[in-house]
Order: C-alpha cells, then sequence, then structure tokens
C-alpha cells in the first residue's frame, strides 16, 4: 500500500507517541474494569429452569439438552442461522465468522464447560423445518473442517429460544444440577463477538475493521464487507460484494479441494 492509497494517522516523535497513548490507556484500562464490573454482575444473575428432556438431534440421531452437556457442569451453546436447502455460499457469512474461531475445547474443558453449536435448522422466512436438517447442516460443518459438537435443535426452537427470535444467532449459557438444566445467560448480534479473535485484532489497528458503521477519521478505508467476499485477488480499497460472494472462511476450503455441497453425503 502506497501513502497516497489511503489518509494516515499524524507522525509525531516518541514521546508525544507516548503522551497520546498513556491517555488512551488510562481509559482502556477503565474499560477493563467496567468490563470485570459487568461479568461480576452477570454471575450474580437469576436463572431459570429449562425442560432437560427437550429433543435435539446428533450424529446418532436423538438426544437431549442434558445430553450435550457431555457430562460436564456447564453448557455454552452457539445457536447457528441456516438456510435449508440454499448452498453453502448463501450460509450465514456472520455464524461462518464466529463458529471458525472457536477451536480450541481444551481450555472450557478444564473449567467444566462444554461448548456446542445447536444449528436451527430453519430460518425465520421458513414456516417448518426441512426433513432432514441434521444431515444437511452438518455436511456444512464438515466441508468448514470444524471439530465442534454439532447439533440440529430445529425439534425443539420454540422452547429453546422461547420469547425470542427463532432463526437469529443467539448464544446461551446453561447450568447443569442433576439431572435439571438451567439458562443462566443469553445474547445475539454483536453479543457473538464474545466468541471472535479476528475482529478484537482488528480493533487494534489504525484502520479498525475498515467497516462503514466505525467512528473513523476522513478518508479511513471503510468498505469492507460483513466478512464476505468474492474471493478474488485483494484489492485496496477492498470492493464491497454483498450481495454475493462467500463468507470468507469458505474460500481457503474450497481451494484445498473440499466440496462444498450440502445435498449428499461427501
Amino acid at each position: 500500500m502506497t501513502s497516497e492509497s489511503a489518509n494516515l494517522p499524524a507522525a509525531v516523535d516518541r514521546a508525544a507517541f507516548e503522551a497520546e497513548l498513556g491517555a488512551l490507556r488510562a481509559r482502556e484500562k477503565a474499560h477493563t474494569r467496567e468490563g470485570d464490573a459487568i461479568a461480576a454482575a452477570r454471575r450474580r444473575l437469576p436463572m431459570v429452569e429449562v425442560d432437560a428432556s427437550l429433543e435435539l438431534t446428533g450424529p446418532d440421531g436423538p438426544v437431549t439438552l442434558l445430553d450435550a452437556f457431555e457430562g460436564r457442569r456447564q453448557l455454552i451453546a452457539y445457536y447457528f442461522m441456516w438456510w435449508p436447502g440454499h448452498p453453502a455460499a448463501d450460509q450465514c457469512e456472520g455464524c461462518t465468522w464466529v463458529t471458525t474461531q472457536v477451536r480450541e475445547l481444551s481450555y472450557l474443558h478444564s473449567r467444566d464447560i462444554t461448548f456446542a453449536v445447536f444449528c436451527q435448522g430453519r430460518n425465520v422466512t421458513y414456516d417448518t423445518p426441512p426433513a432432514h436438517p441434521y444431515d444437511e447442516s452438518v455436511r456444512y460443518r464438515d466441508f468448514m473442517g470444524w471439530d465442534l459438537p454439532w447439533y440440529s435443535a430445529h425439534a425443539s426452537l420454540d422452547t429453546l429460544l422461547a420469547g425470542r427470535e427463532i432463526g437469529l444467532f443467539h448464544l446461551v449459557c446453561y447450568l447443569r444440577d442433576g439431572d435439571r438444566v438451567f439458562e443462566t445467560y443469553w445474547t445475539k448480534r454483536r453479543g457473538a463477538e464474545a466468541m471472535d479473535n479476528n475482529y478484537a485484532l482488528m480493533d487494534l489497528t489504525v484502520y479498525g475493521r475498515q467497516e462503514p458503521w466505525e467512528d473513523s477519521p476522513p478518508g479511513w478505508p471503510q468498505q469492507c464487507t460483513n466478512t464476505r467476499t468474492d474471493g478474488g485477488p485483494p484489492t485496496w480499497p477492498p470492493v464491497p460484494v454483498w450481495p454475493g460472494g462467500r463468507p470468507i472462511a469458505q474460500w481457503p476450503h474450497l481451494e484445498a479441494g473440499h466440496s462444498d455441497d450440502l445435498t449428499a453425503s461427501p
């Protein structure tokens, strides 16, 4: 990238840079402490009981919500949006983005926490789910190379997401007390950034996420799409491709020769 391709921050000496950074650091520390305080309040929320026998579909057929804990005390479930009958390129770029980043589960397991994906098996535009939503969605998991517990939750969505928007992605935390299950927290939309590391790293850089909604100085690049590209050679500034393109994380798997055909077993 040349200096003409985007505006640049002011260039100053080290002392001036450290002074400005020091002022920002005080705000960062306050933000961190506020995050700790919010987490402490989250740990003091009440909980609501959920039917532990609610049906999910796993690789061996029907299982229960209780089974999804895999014997651990806590469960974090990501409710993956899904377009039944649509090809891989049409699937949710946001869900693909966050799910791709959950790789190593041993740290969660060391705290007695299971992480699992609950694929919804229907979108808000569909009145009824397809006949076999698990089979179709798990082929997407395999195409993406995800090694995560994966279930279809379509049979119990009306109860699992009671009072919420079925079809929208949610992140939900559960606690097991013996054979009883309780919901302790849930969030949606940008709350799912708890699963992210790439955007968190982008936020540390001078140009940030490079998306139109950000508060950036005039001339900063802000033409990126929400985690979807056409897979062509990188351009600067990036060329918006929505609608169209694919979730970014699909491209390396296609280049590796993996089939993204969701209509039949690979």
